[in-house]
């Protein structure tokens, strides 16, 4: 910017008294910036001469603007009161301030989200991040735990792991985790699973020695494989898209995987019997993890998860309950967990002599939003009969209909 400041050549009193309407004048097509700068010096001028003084010397440039562009030339230079000087940056070259409209929100449910599961292309944790995110990128990670680090180092923004499953129970695994990690649960979907026998093109079933797949997924399937014949081995891998993966890699014909239709797809596998689950109303449950909690709202169904510990054994987990019971408030899972920190308590009587008894994690999903206060307070007297109390997320409750012929 270029400022003038008073000179000793200059009579004010010469000069015009016009007001400076401001005190920023911009100047095209130079884009000369003059500014009033009011100083003290020995003509003890007032402030008024000073904004007179500009508003004189501005107009001179104006009617100068033909004599600038022709002085400046090729070079650039602009002349203020015959006086040659640098141009200044052009406008348009300059970085813009941000707006609002620069602060994108979040992506939309779905979109462009990147998403971590367990498992490998396949997967019923992959169709599920797909079903809870349609359009994100999904990303395979080989163990739970990867998963979660994942979303805390921020490789990914999501994380769909699955907790429960209709037949074979918890995911104790994953419990675990989320008491060790600090996301938080910001949404459930509920996926229906159809598992199928799987072997590599032209093998049959009598040649088949053993049957490998996620401990899960055979224990599905138990009574089912019973049916079919096969008395054979049964392996347990890391997961069921796994399970087909190893034998197409390897070759294996004496081998067959339980997993998916699309893993059958993607490994160049045939599926040697479908539907092969013990139960047609076999279902999965997957919680989606973010960083950051959801804001519980109660314009729609909403599912709360909890857990806590207490000191004084399992006598107080009545109570607890009872605080949930006295507001109705609908409780859709318990599940207990060792305590690891604390995993046996010491009980002395003078009577009896010295009891061991095992502490243990209480989860607890009950059908409430925290948004609602009835909620609060139930919490609130929980809090008064727990030495440990922690909400792992207020999220939607997944109410998508469900058909038992779905399959992936």
């Amino acid at each position: 910017m270029y400022s003038l400041s008073p000179s000793s050549s200059i009579s004010l009193k010469s000069l015009i008294r016009t007001r400076c309407p401001s005190q920023t004048h911009r100047v095209t097509p130079g884009r000369l910036v003059i500014q009033c700068i009011h100083r003290h010096d020995s003509t003890n001028a007032s402030r008024a001469d000073w904004q007179s003084s500009c508003a004189i010397l501005a107009s001179k440039v104006v009617s100068q603007q033909q004599d600038t562009q022709k002085v400046g030339g090729a070079d650039n230079i602009t002349a203020v009161n015959g006086h040659k000087t640098l141009d200044l940056v052009p406008i348009e070259n300059l970085p813009k301030p941000l707006t609002i409209t620069d602060f994108s929100p979040p992506p939309m449910h779905g979109a462009q989200i990147r998403v971590a599961y367990q498992g490998v292309p396949g997967a019923y944790s992959e169709a599920a991040a797909g079903k809870a995110y349609p359009k994100c990128e999904a990303i395979p990670c080989d163990q739970f735990e990867v998963a979660f680090q994942a979303v805390e180092l921020w490789i990914a923004d999501r994380a769909v792991l699955p907790v429960e499953n209709s037949l074979g129970g918890s995911i104790h695994r994953n419990y675990d985790l989320l008491l060790r990690h600090r996301l938080h649960i910001v949404g459930e979907v509920q996926f229906p699973v159809h598992h199928c026998l799987l072997a590599l093109p032209g093998v049959r079933k009598d040649y088949l020695t053993r049957v490998i797949s996620h401990p899960q997924a055979l224990a599905q399937c138990e009574h089912t494989l019973t049916k079919l014949g096969l008395n054979v081995a049964r392996e347990a891998v890391d997961d069921t898209a796994g399970a087909a993966e190893f034998v197409a890699a390897n070759n294996l014909r004496d081998t067959a995987a339980i997993a998916s239709s699309r893993a059958a797809e993607l490994y160049g596998m045939e599926i040697l019997a479908d539907g092969i689950q013990d139960d047609s109303s076999n279902i999965t449950r997957f919680v989606m993890l973010a960083r950051e909690p959801i804001i519980p709202r109660t314009d729609r169904p909403f599912k709360t998860s909890i857990v806590f510990a207490h000191d004084k054994g399992t006598s107080v987990l009545f109570k607890v309950l009872s605080a949930f019971a006295f507001r109705n408030i609908s409780l859709t899972k318990i599940e207990s967990r060792p305590h690891r920190n604390r995993p046996i308590r010491l009980v002395d009587d003078e009577n009896v002599g010295t009891a061991k008894h095992f502490e243990y994690l209480f989860y607890v999903d009950f059908e409430a939003s925290m948004a609602e206060v009835r909620a609060q307070n139930a919490l609130a007297e929980v809090q008064e009969f727990t030495s440990f109390l922690r909400v792992l997320g207020s999220y939607p409750m997944d109410m998508t209909p469900w058909s038992p012929s779905g399959g992936d």
